[in-house]
């Protein structure tokens, strides 16, 4: 099987986890080559995730390194197979690489949590105020440019809508209501399809009002995607260079913290929906 030469996020997260297995079984690749009756290349590969690798081979990898969470070994079983074409493969060589892996990972999440304090969460942005925010990227943006991320970003909403639309909790602070992007008609059409995407039974926003005073997060906006099993969750953060994904099991406790956190300093769902309504009727 040919090896891959530019692994998507989701496949480098496969050979991370069977790396994790590996060493938590206090094998060095070498014996673990051994031990499977392959060479330790393969193992290399299979861990840098540009090897495929079947759902049979995980389960026998585990079992020679004695894994006892079959719940884990069946979600990493799971990720395996060939790289799928997703929508978001059009977007190849014409956006950045992390804006794809990201909604490769939204594509297979079961359930999502988001926390933004100075802007609109990017699965519940209309084309109007996606447009006027990558107006606003540093350095500028070519039209084509913003043309671009404005249609991926639209498209990424998908998948808050699949035949099993999956549970989606945002937390936005009262600042993002507030700030104008686009001018008054956008800000007021984009508060009134927060309202709209409220009503769905599986979404859920929660607004922090200014007179909670301090948060925790310093302000980044955060992105939590849970994974088949806690284990294979990650969080997302945007950076001056770029997307960032987290999945180290301390940096998951802290974001599951941090998360949890902001919900307590939160309005109720319908106290949200009356401080959203209250600022659209001062614009």
């Amino acid at each position: 099987m040919p090896v891959r030469t530019n692994p998507t996020a989701r496949q480098l997260r496969f050979g991370a986890e069977l790396r994790k297995l590996r060493e938590h079984a206090g094998l060095t690749s070498t014996e673990a080559s051994r031990l499977l009756g392959i060479k330790q290349a393969q193992v290399s590969n299979m861990e840098t995730g540009r090897l495929a690798v079947s759902a049979d081979r995980v389960r026998t990898m585990a079992c020679q390194y004695e894994c006892p969470d079959k719940e884990l070994v069946e979600a990493i079983a799971g990720m395996t197979g060939e790289r799928k074409r997703g929508w978001w493969e059009e977007y190849r060589e014409i956006l950045p690489s992390g804006l794809l892996d990201l909604a490769e990972l939204e594509s297979h999440g079961t359930a999502l949590r988001t926390a933004h304090t100075s802007g609109i969460p990017g699965l519940l942005q209309t084309p109007d105020h996606a447009r006027a925010v990558f107006h606003q990227v540093v350095p500028e943006l070519s039209p084509d440019e913003i043309d671009h991320r404005a249609s991926f970003r639209i498209k990424r909403q998908a998948a808050l809508f699949h035949e099993a639309p999956v549970p989606y909790r945002a937390i936005i602070h009262e600042a993002a209501l507030r700030m104008r992007f686009g001018g008054r008609d956008v800000t007021r059409q984009q508060l009134e399809h927060l309202l709209k995407m409220s009503d769905h039974s599986h979404m859920t926003i929660h607004v922090i009002p200014f007179d909670a005073g301090g948060y925790p997060g310093a302000g980044q906006p955060i992105y939590y995607v849970h994974g088949t099993v806690p284990q294979l969750d990650t969080v997302q953060l945007d950076q001056s260079h770029g997307i960032a994904l987290l999945n180290a099991e301390a940096q998951l406790d802290k974001y599951r913290r941090v998360l949890d956190r902001l919900m307590t300093l939160s309005l109720t769902e319908p106290e949200s929906r009356a401080l959203i309504h209250t600022i659209v009727r001062t614009l």
